[in-house]
């Protein structure tokens, strides 16, 4: 038996979550069976429990991202949450931020595949990134690192007043109380812990809120993020 014939039928839910793109969704949810399992994208027993416990469970953090707004889909890996994000979202502008090289080979192809236009894959890491890429309103994240690290990579790629949305577990709220003076120091003013998914979901999706104030990062990274444009800037003063 294939990996590929491992894959449950879609839920009646993700007819709902996913509407006109539920197709897409289907497809994706093959090409994570096949290729993500072959390429070593995720492991093959991940493959009965795809929609459930990654499609829908990344869908519906769509619930807690604003109306027309930039988002940063760091670690995107196979692409969760950011490809299920932006399947339901099609007024989302997203980027799919991965350093490694077959990841990304993955996610163009994924991409270009399902026509998803509002979405650009970038190679590199966050602190690679900072300064080149547009600051955007909502960084997300899944399974990346634990949150105090993840927050020193996701935190500065924000605007002043963005957010951070990171897909977490059980330890939700352990993990935001371990990192409550991390995040302090990175210039988040406001956190919290969100469950989003009811009636399509069970457990429900945890998220980790993270919101920021007008230095993103605090008064370091805004010095280097500073630093990091200046050449972008002149290479436009030369045009």
């Amino acid at each position: 038996m294939t990996e590929a014939a491992e894959l449950p039928p879609a839920p009646e839910q993700a007819r709902a979550v996913f509407g006109d793109r539920f197709d897409d969704a289907v497809r994706y949810a093959e090409l994570l069976a096949e290729a993500g399992v072959q390429r070593g994208l995720i492991g093959p027993r991940e493959v009965p429990r795809l929609w459930e416990r990654h499609l829908l469970n990344c869908a519906v953090l769509s619930e807690a991202v604003p109306e027309g707004v930039t988002v940063c889909d760091v670690g995107s890996g196979a692409g969760l949450p950011g490809i299920p994000l932006a399947l339901v979202r099609g007024d989302l502008k997203i980027t799919l931020l991965e350093p490694l090289l077959r990841r990304t080979n993955f996610l163009t192809e994924v991409v270009e595949l399902l026509g998803l236009d509002h979405v650009t894959v970038v190679r590199g890491r966050a602190e690679e990134v900072l300064g080149k890429l547009p600051p955007v309103h909502v960084v997300t994240a899944r399974a990346v690192a634990p949150l105090d690290r993840l927050a020193t990579w996701g935190i500065p790629l924000l605007r002043p007043y963005g957010e951070m949305l990171a897909l977490k577990g059980d330890t939700a709220e352990e993990e935001l109380k371990a990192a409550s003076s991390a995040l302090s120091k990175l210039g988040a003013v406001e956190t919290g812990v969100l469950q989003v998914g009811d009636g399509v979901v069970d457990p429900l999706s945890t998220v980790v809120q993270v919101k920021v104030g007008e230095s993103p990062g605090g008064v370091r990274f805004a010095a280097k993020r500073a630093k990091a444009a200046r050449p972008a800037r002149a290479a436009r003063r030369r045009r």
